[in-house]
């Protein structure tokens, strides 16, 4: 049942259904049960995911069980197992593996005999130096990561540990070219990790690995170099497989490169594999043992290749059971077969989509799996692999940890169904005596504090009635409708266990307000009448002396502020009360409110002067007959009176006077001085420093700042200031000497200066006030050259100064944050890639010039511009001409981006490394295949500051992108030296 809100004797329908009857005992507490936390019986732990490190805990699921690589990992050598031997494992101190391998034997101890549903590998991704906000690519993490184990564990004395990678995981093949004259053969051996086979056009796995050992011919422009034949021949290349390892990683490239758009993309093509899968076909060698029974399927959830989710499916090798790992969540599958199920529904839809293909027996199809883990099939018993003592110790520490907190959650949760008991008892008892019955003594309380009490969540605070207050401290009869009427008993109880007040009982109604409220309405109904009075008395025409002046806005609104006079009261009240229970409005927005109520102007005030008399303006009064302005005196008492032959304030027109002939002389001052100094006035007839004029050799300067204010007086000198002053001291430094050079100020400086002709500067001197005399000098020998001249200037160059400046400029150019660059990609240095992958941190410049390109013309001049500009300005101080210089280069290295360029923004302390994986996400290349340069410079010190290497805001870097190798042999030494020097973006 719903509450009668405004009836403050109904108690229903305020939240006491939840107390009322039976109760759940969970719903004392909003508190999970721990035991939810616990491992299952006979289940696996589960990894958190940090953000976006799902790809990193399908991968480390799938090592883990991998129990050759989890058994040599135990066995490799620990600082701290030493440590722990000798002196103990310190309670009081947490465990922090120090290097690669003790991260990953923590984390398989953990996965192995801890009592958690899941554990966090934060300390292990850290350690990586990976962005947990960013999913990279998951096949190049993991033959990252297996090169980065790989040579971690070169430097073990064991050898068992030492070539556990390569034992597992390592396979040779050789590229074979045969000369096609002489039938020569030549054998490249390389080794692999994984085979990376391309599934475009294909629905079988076989039909992939076939392609991958596929005969391809050398002709034409691609002839091979015979060393029998001593010239190059038409010959043929193949892969042979020579090897295999214990675990074949099968990488499914469905994650390309598509050169017609520069985006990477997914391919969603079915393809099938069987659980068993013969290798003896492909191989040189047939006498081996090549049989192999699939172990693990990782998928990859999502139509996009920028993101996704990742989980795997991998078969249990003690058991053979499959389980499906994602993230926290681990799942069985029934009767021991591998069930890829949901997966395959999340591809891209469209009405295109391909029909799932029949599998066989013992046979799967998938569009997302994009790696098959494949293990050697063998007949010997598995492996049982034991946790070392001091790693168990660790995990036993760790499980202690966890049985503590499921009590301390256990016992917040019996403590809370406890209290919560008691408090049921008591809700039912006294929601009994709630209602106050006839005769008895009762309280108003506010409904809002009893629904509080009675929410189980939140605990009450005391009783704070302060808000239903009126003005005489007692009860506001518009708040009744708020308040509930409740038993003495029952109020007794509530201020005694909660506190707050003040209490309000039967005599706590107002009775002066109703009387207040009363006399409002009979005013407010008298007031529609008195409305449609004035309405036609204003339709007479007065005649005579006998009218009063009144505004004509205060005329249109007259009524509606005798409204809010009327309301002022209740107003007043509820601006101070706001809302109830400890609620109360902010004083500061509640003052703020009142300013604003007093700065609006009230009856008649619009036609008041600013000094308090008759305003000047008739267009905004008019006169109204003694009849209405009566009535309007009845509502509006204080109200200012002009009777109609009152005089215009006298100050107001001795100001308008004076303001005219203001005018007039700033019309009359900027005439003369425009009059005067026509060349100062136009750019063209004002001399240049870089072609120094024949007929004179001494020139002035003053700042640019000064024309540029005193053209707009003269264009606009109504509505600017008269400029009084020349204000040189900006240009010179403290000690007093100039801070431009004469060679700068033919060049980047020529901005902030302006040249005077000595006629024109004499007229300048005698117009304005001028506190320093610059002047330049040039002295030539009689028949010299003009190249030889010598320029000399009064006051002369401060080096120290000079010197200041110009470090802090370099100083500010390699020091910046959130600048903007611009990369600018090149294809046989002359095409512009047009296309190009979603960016991440591109700046809006485009859009900012647009804006500055359409701007109106009146903008586009050069003293609208110098209005914001000049507020800035400072006056003497070193600082001063940093400002004019900053200016300066701001306004003449502005780049205008151009096709096929991307803005990115970067902080000089940015290195080279962090630049190129945001270049890879705006260009879709990766850091390996990047060559950048900047002014002719080739960049490639990858852990060096974008400072150091000189690129400053606005730069411009051109990026070459290299091209996929074709040859196989190439490609090999590629993969292989790359694959180590790119362990960089695990953070070294």
């Amino acid at each position: 049942r719903r509450n009668c809100r405004g009836n403050p004797n109904c108690l229903v329908g305020i939240g006491e259904h939840v107390w009322l009857g039976e109760i759940d005992e969970n719903s004392f507490h909003n508190i999970d049960d721990p035991n939810c936390e616990r491992r299952k019986k006979n289940a696996f732990v589960g990894l958190t995911n940090l953000g976006a490190t799902c790809y990193v805990n399908t991968f480390l699921q799938m090592w883990f069980l991998n129990l050759e690589l989890r058994q040599a990992l135990y066995l490799c050598p620990s600082a701290y197992c030493e440590y722990a031997a000798g002196e103990g494992i310190p309670k009081d101190k947490d465990y922090e593996p120090q290097t690669i391998c003790e991260h990953l034997q923590y984390l398989f101890a953990l996965l192995q005999n801890s009592k958690r549903r899941y554990i966090d590998p934060s300390g292990f991704v850290k350690a990586l130096g990976l962005d947990t906000g960013q999913q990279q690519d998951a096949q190049e993490f993991s033959k990252l990561f297996m090169s980065l184990l790989e040579d971690t564990l070169s430097k073990q004395k064991n050898p068992d540990v030492r070539n556990i990678v390569q034992k597992q995981f390592c396979g040779e093949y050789a590229y074979v070219t045969v000369c096609n004259q002489c039938g020569r053969e030549s054998k490249l051996v390389s080794k692999f990790y994984e085979l990376e086979l391309n599934i475009q056009g294909h629905k079988q796995l076989t039909d992939c690995i076939t392609e991958f050992l596929k005969e391809e011919k050398l002709e034409g422009d691609n002839r091979y170099f015979c060393e029998t034949c001593q010239s190059k021949q038409n010959a043929t290349r193949k892969i042979r497989l020579l090897s295999l390892p214990c675990t074949l990683n099968l990488q499914l490239m469905r994650f390309v490169f598509d050169r017609q758009t520069g985006h990477k993309k997914k391919l969603n093509t079915y393809i099938g594999f069987s659980e068993l899968l013969d290798m003896e076909p492909f191989m040189e060698q047939k006498n081996g043992v090549y049989v192999y029974e699939l172990s693990a399927v990782l998928i990859h959830r999502g139509v996009s290749a920028y993101s996704g989710h990742y989980i795997a499916h991998v078969k249990d090798p003690q058991t053979g059971e499959w389980y499906k790992f994602n993230d926290e969540d681990i799942e069985k599958m029934e009767g021991k077969k591998l069930q890829l199920g949901i997966e395959e529904d999340l591809a891209e839809p469209s009405k295109s989509q391909t029909r799932k293909p029949k599998c066989g027996k013992g046979t799967h199809c998938s569009r997302n799996a994009y790696m098959l883990v494949y293990r050697l099939q063998t007949r010997e018993k598995s492996l049982t692999v034991e946790v070392p003592a001091f790693l168990q110790e660790l995990v036993e520490r760790d499980n202690c940890k966890f049985e503590e907190w499921c009590n301390e959650m256990a016992e917040m949760r019996k403590q809370s169904v406890a209290r919560g008991k008691i408090k049921h008892e008591e809700v039912k008892e006294l929601y009994k005596r709630l209602p106050a019955e006839a005769g008895s003594p009762y309280d108003f309380i506010s409904l809002e504090w009893l629904q509080k009490w009675l929410d189980e969540s939140t605990p009450p605070k005391p009783i704070d009635n302060t808000a239903c207050l009126c003005s005489h401290g007692k009860l506001h009869p518009d708040k009744i409708s708020i308040m509930k009427r409740i038993s003495e008993y029952v109020a007794d109880f509530f201020y005694r266990r909660y506190g707050g007040g003040p209490r309000l009982n039967v005599k706590a109604l107002c009775k002066d307000c109703v009387v207040e409220r009363c006399r409002i309405l009979r005013l407010k109904n008298q007031l529609n009448e008195d409305y449609k009075t004035v309405t036609n008395l204003l339709k007479i025409t007065v005649k005579g002396n006998d009218g009063f002046w009144v505004g004509k806005a205060s005329l249109r609104s007259w009524r509606q502020l005798a409204l809010e006079q009327l309301n002022e009261q209740d107003e007043d009240t509820e601006h101070s009360n706001g809302k109830m229970n400890g609620n109360a409005q902010n004083k500061d927005e509640s003052n703020e409110e009142k300013r604003e109520e007093e700065e609006e102007l009230n009856f008649n005030e619009d036609i008041v002067c600013p000094h308090g008399d008759l305003c000047i303006s008739e267009n905004e009064r008019r006169v109204v007959s003694k009849e209405a302005w009566e009535k309007l005196k009845q509502y509006f008492p204080k109200a200012p009176e002009f009777p109609n032959n009152r005089e215009c304030c006298s100050q107001c027109k001795i100001l308008e006077r004076e303001g005219e002939e203001n005018e007039a002389l700033h019309k009359m001052m900027a005439s003369e001085q425009k009059t005067s100094l026509q060349n100062l006035f136009h750019d063209k007839c004002r001399p240049c420093l870089g072609s120094w004029p024949q007929e004179t050799d001494e020139l002035y300067i003053v700042s640019q700042f000064f024309v540029e204010e005193w053209r707009k007086f003269v264009r606009r000198p109504t509505r600017c200031s008269p400029v009084s002053s020349v204000g040189n001291s900006a240009l010179l430094c403290p000690h007093g000497g100039l801070m431009f050079t004469y060679a700068s100020m033919t060049k980047e400086d020529s901005k902030l200066i302006a040249l005077i002709w000595p006629s024109e500067w004499e007229r300048i001197q005698k117009l304005f006030v001028v506190d320093h005399v610059i002047k330049i000098t040039r002295t030539q020998a009689a028949g010299a050259a003009p190249e030889s001249a010598l320029y000399v200037s009064e006051p002369q160059l401060c080096p120290e100064c000079r010197e200041g400046l110009l470090c802090q400029q370099q100083r500010d150019l390699r020091e910046y944050t959130q600048a903007t660059i611009y990369i600018h990609k090149v294809v046989d240095n002359k095409k512009v890639m047009k296309d190009a992958a979603p960016e991440l941190n591109v700046s809006s410049s485009e859009a900012e010039e647009e804006r500055e390109e359409n701007k109106p013309e009146g903008e586009q001049d050069p003293d609208f511009n110098q209005t914001n500009g000049g507020a800035k300005r400072q006056k003497i101080s070193h600082q001063s001409y940093i400002t004019y210089q900053k200016q300066g280069i701001r306004r003449s290295t502005r780049h205008r981006k151009v096709r096929g360029e991307k803005a990115l923004l970067v902080s000089a302390n940015q290195t080279l490394k962090e630049l190129k994986i945001q270049i890879m996400h705006a260009f879709s290349v990766a850091p390996f295949d990047q060559n950048l340069s900047i002014d002719g410079k080739i960049l490639s010190d990858d852990t060096a500051t974008l400072g150091s290497l000189g690129v400053i805001p606005e730069s411009v870097i051109l990026l070459r992108a290299d091209e996929p190798i074709a040859d196989y042999a190439a490609m090999d030494d590629v993969m292989q030296g790359e694959g180590r020097g790119r362990l960089g973006i695990f953070g070294g």
